[in-house]
């Protein structure tokens, strides 16, 4: 059996989980091809998914949904009836609708999804000053890959004939959904910006950037074309880039999602068969 791992991971998280997640594979015997679409020049190159008798798909939840570039992206595909799965990870707060929300693309596509899984991640906020999960993923997250991995094996072999159950749908409109991926500039009110700080242009920032938002020689971002996913700040190998100080919405978000920094970091990551 081949099967692929495509991932979009702009601050790393869900990248160090398909490792894992491929690695596990693997080790069970099984080749794995590993495609990371972070960048917009890699989505543009397409993916030709022929060889390969199952596809991971693993993604960060941005606003309750996977990113829209990737939302996107996937309506590009024809899964020709293929056996998928998806995995997600998430900083601490609300993850639904984003498994049923891609599983219906990913049906819209023809593909026919078998399991899903979300993870702990670092929230990309955690930059300009959030405290959730700051330390994940982490080895219990590993420890609870290697299930998922194990049970998603089972599901492309046909060892279990089981589907993946129903998911959490969402309580808001389409139109809702949209404007919550607005919202995150309310919390960035600074977007990346070099400020002055020395750069030598490796340009690791603007080569990367999902949307081609970032341009390296003025250290500016496009506002029109920024989706507040903070990869270039998280990737930038001299920490030239920042954000405004996020820490005064941090109390405010605690409270809006009825928890404490405590009760959030002790969040253990679910699988979904």
């Amino acid at each position: 059996m081949k099967l692929a791992i495509i991932f979009f991971s702009p601050t790393g998280n869900t990248a160090k989980m398909a490792r894992e997640i491929k690695i596990n594979f693997e080790t069970m015997g099984v080749g794995v091809d590993g495609y990371d679409i972070t960048a917009r020049s890699d989505r543009e190159k397409g993916i030709d998914l022929g060889p390969y008798q199952g596809i991971v798909f693993g993604f960060p939840v941005h606003s309750l949904r996977a990113p829209k570039v990737v939302r996107e992206w996937l309506r590009t595909l024809e899964g020709h009836g293929k056996k998928a799965s998806l995995f997600f990870t998430y900083g601490g707060f609300t993850v639904h609708p984003a498994h049923h929300s891609t599983r219906q693309i990913l049906t819209e596509q023809n593909f026919t999804v078998v399991s899903s899984a979300e993870f702990p991640g670092a929230h990309p906020f955690n930059l300009g000053g959030w405290r959730a999960f700051t330390d994940r993923p982490n080895e219990s997250d590993f420890n609870r890959a290697q299930t998922y991995s194990q049970a998603t094996l089972n599901r492309f072999t046909g060892q279990d004939p089981g589907m993946l159950g129903d998911l959490e749908q969402s309580i808001y409109s389409g139109e809702q959904l949209d404007g919550f991926e607005a919202l995150r500039f309310k919390i960035i009110t600074q977007l990346p910006t070099r400020a002055g700080r020395e750069c030598r242009l490796c340009m690791a920032c603007e080569d990367t950037c999902p949307t081609g938002a970032m341009d390296a020689a003025t250290g500016r971002v496009d506002s029109r074309k920024c989706i507040a996913c903070l990869g270039c700040v998280a990737n930038c190998p001299d920490q030239a880039l920042s954000i405004n100080d996020t820490t005064p919405s941090w109390a405010f978000k605690l409270d809006l999602g009825k928890t404490t920094e405590q009760d959030l970091n002790r969040q253990q990551g679910k699988i979904y068969l």
